[in-house]
């Protein structure tokens, strides 16, 4: 059965639902979006006029132009920036060799933020562990002085939940291994690929703990090296990688809006993240996002006229070192979050949506049914009134903001995740063009009606 016969069979089986003109609109916009490619055309203009964009590079400079640019070429109303103070890290070198006794190189990459090695690198033995876990209960006298590696796969997982808990490895790894007197660190790349392409991502030192080298192997290199211990002789690795701080830079969260016709203060805000690291384009994480956001708000403004309420699109700086973009808008606009309707950030890639999410006042969350029996006969069920909303989003609740999160297929997300194969050809067309028109109907149907699901359950 086609995805349109199926849609359909879905819909004969719903209950019928009166419908709403805020319905009416997010149908109109759906009809029009279903004829659209312009989220592929903006993620395609950001990767290839842009490419990769890690905070406060003069990537991420470049990626602050384009935004500004593109929103002004796609007639918002108001485009602007907000400051946000980022470090700036530069990758540099980095090699891995096993030394013996089966002498051969690895894939290696630094993560975010690590510290270099000596000039002429770092050689010595090699310790592993399956898990954070093990390496803080391991005997101090077993990693003195030795390389740690972390050894701990992911599972592959539609909604990605494995993430969650391999991530501690890449995030705390360093830390740990030097309270035990590692010397450097490497783990099994935070990914669900099996592949020679290794998967950076941003770590963290203690302030309290001595800072050492930490990197990421590639999946299969980890296999590899995993088999090596089979042999009972002591495995040497050297390290070289010459990561460096390039200090304070200042980047921008950057805004487009859609003022509102009758209700301008009150705000739709939809958004995405405009860095990304810097070994691929970004086309994933997080350009498809950019591309999605955009273009739902501009479909918007062509099939409704001017929204009722304000539309705002905001591209986050920094958010993958920390979501500093996020935290600084909320802290920057503290005084007018109570104005925001709800809010969401698409950043996971561009798999196909299946399942609506929100964190909305109790009372009313099941007020928009004719939106909600909508998106059920294309395939988006309604899920639980919990939501996160998304990274950059996701402290907004604490000030009593709704949030919505879109949940994406992730099923090959964590293949390509901070990798030098994160490129547009791993976005399909018809796949982002769903996610398109999906956020477009609901930021339509909010933006065109009186719902309001203010304010947030508390987390």
């Amino acid at each position: 059965m086609s995805c349109a016969n199926k849609a359909e069979e879905v819909e004969k089986l719903l209950p019928p639902v009166a419908s709403t003109p805020a319905l009416a609109h997010a149908l109109n916009v759906k009809q029009n979006s279903e004829q659209s490619n312009l989220s592929y055309d903006i993620v395609k203009s950001l990767t290839v006029e842009v490419g990769p964009r890690i905070p406060g590079s003069q990537g991420d400079k470049a990626a602050v132009a384009w935004a500004e640019a593109k929103f002004n070429e796609l007639g918002f109303d108001k485009v602007y920036k907000e400051a946000v103070r980022v470090r700036n890290w530069e990758r540099g070198f980095a090699d891995a060799k096993v030394v013996s006794p089966f002498p051969q190189d690895l894939v290696i990459t630094a993560l975010g933020g690590s510290i270099a090695t000596p000039e002429s690198g770092l050689e010595a033995k090699v310790v592993m562990y399956d898990s954070i876990e093990s390496l803080a209960a391991a005997d101090k006298a077993e990693v003195e002085g030795n390389i740690v590696f972390l050894n701990t796969r992911m599972e592959r997982d539609k909604a990605g939940r494995f993430y969650g808990k391999v991530v501690p490895n890449r995030v705390n790894g360093a830390v740990e291994a030097a309270k035990q007197g590692a010397h450097a660190v490497i783990i099994r790349s935070v990914g669900t690929d099996n592949s020679r392409f290794a998967h950076t991502g941003v770590m963290r030192y203690d302030d309290k703990v001595e800072k050492i080298p930490a990197g990421a192997i590639s999946t299969a290199d980890a296999d590899n090296l995993e088999a090596m211990f089979s042999s009972q002789q002591d495995i040497i690795l050297n390290i070289n990688m010459q990561a460096k701080d390039a200090g304070w830079q200042t980047s921008y969260n950057v805004i487009g809006e859609f003022i509102g016709s009758e209700k301008p203060d009150e705000v739709i805000l939809i958004s995405a993240h405009l860095d990304s690291w810097d070994e691929g384009t970004g086309a994933l994480d997080d350009g498809a996002g950019v591309g999605i956001v955009t273009a739902a708000a501009k479909l918007v403004k062509e099939a409704v006229g001017q929204p009722k309420r304000t539309i705002r699109v905001i591209l986050y700086a920094a958010e993958e070192i920390g979501l500093v973009g996020g935290y600084q808008y909320a802290r920057t606009n503290k005084d007018t979050l109570g104005n925001i309707i709800f809010a969401a950030e698409s950043d996971f890639g561009a798999g196909q949506i299946y399942q609506l999410d929100t964190r909305f006042n109790e009372a009313v969350r099941n007020d928009p049914a004719d939106l909600y029996a909508a998106l059920e006969a294309m395939g988006v069920t309604l899920g639980n009134n919990t939501s996160g909303g998304g990274p950059d989003v996701s402290m907004l609740p604490n000030y009593g903001v709704p949030v919505l999160s879109l949940k994406q297929d992730g099923t090959y997300y964590f293949d390509f995740h901070h990798t030098p194969n994160d490129t547009l050809d791993k976005i399909k067309p018809e796949d982002i063009q769903q996610n398109q028109t999906v956020w477009a109907m609901i930021t339509a149907y909010m933006a065109m009606s009186d719902f309001d699901p203010r304010p947030a359950p508390k987390k």
